[in-house]
Formats: C-alpha cells, sequence, structure tokens
C-alpha cells in the first residue's frame, strides 16, 4: 500500500507542466530527425527518408517518434528492448552507443535497417533511451546495395551486428568501424550515416537532461507516465467507436523469388470495446527465398493500421498500442527464425498490412 502511495504522489503532475514536458519530447524526436536528415550522405536518407527516430523510457517502452517511414512505427521500442535482455544496466555508461539490426530478435527488419541506441543518464542512472534507426546503402553480402532477390539464407546478405557496443564513453570502436569499412561497398557513405545517428542522439541525450534539469528528473518521469496513460486512454476510445465483431481474410503471396510458391497467409481480427487482436495462426511457414517477414516487422505493419483505425493524430508512444494484441506462430513467412533470408522482407509486411485492411473492408 505504501509503495502505490508512494506511486501515485510521484505521478502528480500538473498539467501545464505535462504539456510542456509532452511538447519538449516531440521537439526532441522532431530535432533528432532533422539532424538525421541534414547529416546523412545517404539519398536513400535524406531524399527517402528511410528512417526513424525516437526516445523510450529505461524500461524501453516507446516515449515519443519522430516522422518518417511508417514501417518503423514501434520498432524502436524491440531495440531498446534488444540491449536490456542483453546488458545489465551497470555495464553501460554515459556516451555508449549500441548497434543492432538482428532481424530475429533484436527488433531488426532486414539487415540494411541498422539501429544505433544510446543511454541517456541523469543524476547517475539511466532514465531513457535515445534511439534511430536508418537504412544503410550497403551492409555488404553478396550483391550491392545489399539488397537482393534470391538469397537463400540470411548470411548472403550482409554484416549482422547482435546488439554490441559501437561506442564506448563517446568514442567509437575503431576495431570494429575498420571492420564495417573493410565489408561493405561504399564504406564513407555507410560510415557517414553511422555518424549521422551518432549525431541524433547526442542532441536527444543533451535536449533530454536539458528538459530534466529545467522541471526535474522525477517531474519528467511522472510525466512520461501520464502521456503513456493518456495514449491508452484515446486510443481506448477510439477503439470504442469500432464495430465490434469477428473479421476474417486470406489471400496468397505468389512467389518467394526463386520460383517457390504460391503461400497462403490468412488473419483473424476479434474487436471488443477494450482490446483489438489480430490473428495471423494458419498463415504459410517460412520459405526459402528472401521474402520473409521478422516478428517485428509484423508488428510494425499491424501498428500502422492500428494507428491508422483509431486515430493518426495521436502522438505514437507506448500507451496507443496498450490495446493491440498481434498473434502469429514461430517460424511463420511473417515470423521468420534464423537464417530464413530476409532481404525484401517489405512486400510481405505489405502484404500483413493489406490484409489486414481486406479483412476489415
Amino acid at each position: 500500500m505504501a509503495k502505490r502511495q508512494a506511486q501515485g504522489r510521484q505521478r502528480k503532475v500538473d498539467p501545464f507542466t505535462l504539456e510542456i514536458i509532452k511538447e519538449g519530447l516531440v521537439a526532441i524526436s522532431d530535432e533528432m530527425f532533422v539532424t538525421m536528415q541534414r547529416t546523412s550522405m545517404s539519398t536513400i536518407i535524406y531524399e527517402v527518408l528511410d528512417y526513424a527516430v525516437g526516445l523510450t523510457d529505461a524500461q524501453g517502452r516507446l516515449i515519443v517518434q519522430g516522422n518518417g517511414v511508417a514501417g518503423f512505427l514501434g520498432t524502436l521500442t524491440f531495440a531498446v528492448k534488444s540491449v536490456l535482455e542483453k546488458f545489465p544496466l551497470i555495464e553501460l555508461a554515459p556516451g555508449d552507443i549500441l548497434v543492432t539490426n538482428d532481424p530475429y530478435s533484436g527488433g531488426g527488419t532486414h539487415l540494411s535497417d541498422v539501429s544505433l541506441i544510446m543511454p541517456i543518464f541523469y543524476d547517475g542512472q539511466i532514465v531513457a533511451f535515445a534511439a534511430n534507426k536508418a537504412h544503410w546503402t550497403e551492409v555488404g553480402g553478396k550483391d550491392a546495395g545489399s539488397w537482393t532477390t534470391d538469397a537463400t539464407e540470411v548470411y548472403q546478405e550482409g554484416l549482422q551486428f547482435p546488439c554490441i557496443k559501437l561506442f564506448e564513453r563517446g568514442e567509437p570502436l575503431a576495431s570494429l568501424v575498420d571492420l564495417i569499412r573493410a565489408n561493405v561497398r561504399t564504406p564513407e557513405m555507410t560510415i557517414g550515416d553511422m555518424h549521422a545517428q551518432a549525431a541524433s542522439l547526442r542532441i536527444a541525450d543533451r535536449r533530454f537532461r536539458e528538459l530534466c534539469d529545467k522541471y526535474g528528473g522525477e517531474v519528467v518521469r511522472a510525466g512520461i507516465e501520464h502521456l503513456l496513460d493518456y495514449g491508452e486512454e484515446l486510443t481506448r476510445t477510439e477503439l470504442r467507436k469500432l464495430p465490434a465483431g469477428i473479421y476474417e481474410a486470406e489471400d496468397w503471396i505468389d512467389d518467394d523469388g526463386i520460383g517457390n510458391g504460391p503461400f497462403e497467409v490468412r488473419v483473424k481480427i476479434i474487436i471488443r470495446a477494450d482490446t483489438f487482436v489480430v490473428d495471423f495462426t494458419g498463415t504459410h511457414a517460412q520459405v526459402p527465398g528472401p521474402i520473409n517477414c521478422t516478428r517485428t516487422g509484423l508488428h510494425s505493419g499491424v501498428r500502422t493500421v492500428f494507428k491508422a483505425l483509431t486515430d493518426p493524430a495521436i502522438p505514437a508512444n507506448d500507451g496507443c498500442f496498450r490495446p493491440l494484441s498481434v498473434i502469429c506462430p514461430d517460424r511463420t513467412i511473417f515470423t521468420c527464425e534464423r537464417p530464413a533470408p530476409v532481404s525484401t522482407y517489405w512486400e510481405t509486411m505489405l502484404y500483413a498490412t493489406d490484409l489486414v485492411w481486406r479483412a476489415l473492408a
């Protein structure tokens, strides 16, 4: 009881301060986004905007996410949680930056989508994480651009980063940078994009600490809890406007790029007043060609539909997705496991998105 009362006291933030904190967090993600766009060396980033930036709390829950490709909606939290699963907090220090592109357990999609994550410290403890996920033009592999339509295993598709430190206390690990440089076809572009990502994370680190300096770390953390709960409340309000029921659809993916197919995909959606369940049970198993989607990609595809159905104007945070459940067995074409190739995963992710829309049509 005493613990709950203490939490209740901590969670009290006046509405004016709460609004300022909310806008401050949005401003941080916006500045991260612009920093990345202006400093990147790749057209796929500064023109196509194939990246995402944002903040999570110390538990890896998404607080705010900047603009970017819809296919990355909500994926940053999975990357941060992979850091928390691997590294005890005591092993992380100010200035550390971690890198992962693991499609199967690191919040990854395909190997070209590389996440950099930085812990943000205040008063000697981790209070948040800044994250940046961007498409590197080159990560090696058998084909130029690290994009292939005929890979049969992920080892043909490029470098794999299994959630490791890339910077320690603000300094890049020279041996790892040299390894990357030696394995990509456009080293200056790739390393330049890496530093652009790091710059956006440092901006977030600086601005978040400034926010804590101004309003106090405890107040900012309490405000974040309010914003997560408020995101959930607004989303549930919109969810109740949808007609309850069970909706189903099926479709066929023609081929996997190397001559196999077609493959059946299925979805069943259950809408209730307080939950939105999307179940892909019955979907075909993972396939030999590189069209396999990862569980992270599947969640992202479903989240884009869910956000559009509820209210796309509500800033995306973890609270918005609390009513959403995504169910799919392991080792399907939507939830592949190592060493299934994933180079063209987005084709299948879009099938999942279209399948949900078809069921609801």
